[in-house]
Parts: structure tokens; sequence; C-alpha cells
């Protein structure tokens, strides 16, 4: 008598299927080339060669490609960073009841800010703190500060009235309503906010290069000083795969946040 081959179990088939979402996930093979280019750029020489005869050297050479991309995401991590903190703490004043009258300073400064060209801030910013990276973050914490604070405040306003009552019936301070309720309520809409802040943060940081910072646009100006092409292909097509890069976290991260929040939100209304 044959052998019959076992019924695979549902767990299997799930598996299978999670692999298979796995493997098409554009994050996955943007990620791969990104990682691939960043290592790897040299093994390109021979293409490049072939593509743009005439120039040498081909690939920019001055830094290692590794060291561009760790001082570039220094730089956007520590103004996103100083940036998202800022713009949530004054988000969380102004949609207190202390806080209200001073709304509307907060959207005015918060507005300028972005306004401002990051060249400007750059030009202001040198005399004051010299050459190098500080006046990069500085100009991409201003410029990446008013999405973030605009998000965070229609995040705290958003969230539904029933739940703030549910908290104050619960006995919860006001400190204990914002962190256990409020914040965790309104992640999804702030993590809009950041994720805007930080994708434009990663495309301007490369005018840093024009005051001494080390980032991927280094090369891109380099080229154009230089009027070698392959150095700018390699820079811009750099930057742009870590803006869409970043940008796809973030949007997984925003729909795994949301779902929370959907249970959450429906689990308190039982």
């Amino acid at each position: 008598m044959p052998d019959r081959p076992f019924p695979r179990r549902p767990d299997d088939i799930f598996v299978d299927m999670r692999d298979a979402r796995f493997l098409a996930s554009p994050l996955l093979w943007v990620g791969l080339l990104f990682a691939v280019l960043v290592l790897r750029m040299n093994e390109l020489r021979p293409v490049l060669r072939w593509a743009l005869p005439g120039i040498d050297p081909v690939i920019y050479q001055r830094s290692s490609f590794l060291a561009l991309f760790l001082s570039h995401l220094g730089l956007v991590a520590a103004a996103s960073g100083a940036a998202a903190v800022v713009g949530v703490s004054l988000a969380a004043f102004v949609t207190r009841p202390a806080g209200r009258d001073f709304r509307a300073m907060v959207d005015a400064l918060s507005t300028i800010g972005q306004t401002f060209p990051p060249a400007a801030v750059l030009a202001i910013a040198v005399p004051i703190v010299g050459f190098g990276p500080r006046p990069t973050v500085i100009a991409l914490f201003l410029y990446g500060l008013l999405p973030i604070v605009e998000n965070a405040v229609a995040g705290l306003e958003g969230v539904p009235h029933g739940v703030r009552e549910a908290a104050e019936a619960l006995g919860l301070s006001a400190w204990q309503k914002l962190r256990e309720v409020e914040l965790p309520l309104a992640a999804p809409v702030m993590l809009s906010g950041i994720r805007v802040s930080v994708t434009i943060a990663i495309g301007t940081a490369t005018i840093g290069s024009t005051v001494g910072a080390l980032t991927l646009g280094t090369p891109i100006f380099n080229g154009l000083v230089a009027n070698k092409l392959p150095f700018v292909l390699e820079g811009a097509v750099l930057v742009a795969l870590f803006a869409i890069l970043t940008d796809m976290m973030f949007a997984r991260l925003e729909r795994w946040l949301r779902r929370g929040t959907s249970e959450a939100i429906s689990g308190r209304n039982r």
C-alpha cells in the first residue's frame, strides 16, 4: 500500500505564508540593496567605468561609505531625537489648561523654524558654534520641529472624551492620565509627525557637508566641485535609499501602533 503524505498542519501553512510575505516585503529588498551599496560600492567599479568612461576614480574614496552613513545617521538621530522630545513636550504643555494661552506662540515659533531655510540657519550658526556637525544638528532640529508639534497636538486632542472620563473615574492624576492614557493613544498620530520630520532630516542633512559635517552628501558636493558625476550618483542613490528605507520602517511601526490603539479603545468601550 503506497505511503500517503501526512496532511499539513494549519501552523505549518501559517509559517509558510508568513515566510512568503517576509520574502515579498519591499522593506527587506530595499534594506538589502542599501546595505550592499554601503558595504560593497567598490563592486560597481567596472559598471561605472563602462557607463562613464574617462572619469577616474569612479568610486568616492576619501572616506568609506559606511563611515559616511554612520555619521549621517548620527546627525539625523541627534536632531530628530531632540526635536521629538521638545515637540512632544510642547504639545503636552499647550494641550493642558495651564498652557493653552501659549498655543499660538508655540505654533508660530515652530512654523518659523521650518520656513527659515536650513542654509540660512547654517550661515547664522557657523559663526556661533563653528564648523562641523553642530550647525547641521541645529538646522535639522529647527526644520523638523513643526510636523512633530502639529501631529502631537492633533494626537493628544484626538483622544476620545469617553476615555478621558474613564481615566478620571479611575482616580488617575493629571500626570498619570497623560502618561498612561493620552500619550499611548496619541502615539500613532505623533509617530506620523516624527516620520515626516525624520524623512525630511535625512535629505536635508546632506547640506551639512558644506560646513564640514561628514554625511552622505559629501560625495555629492565633491562630485559637483570636481565634475565627477559618479560621486554625485553614489551619494544621491544612498541618500534616497536611506530615506525610503526609514520611511518604510516608520510606516510598519505606525501600522502596528494603530492596530494596538484600536484594540485598546475597543476594549475600553466594552
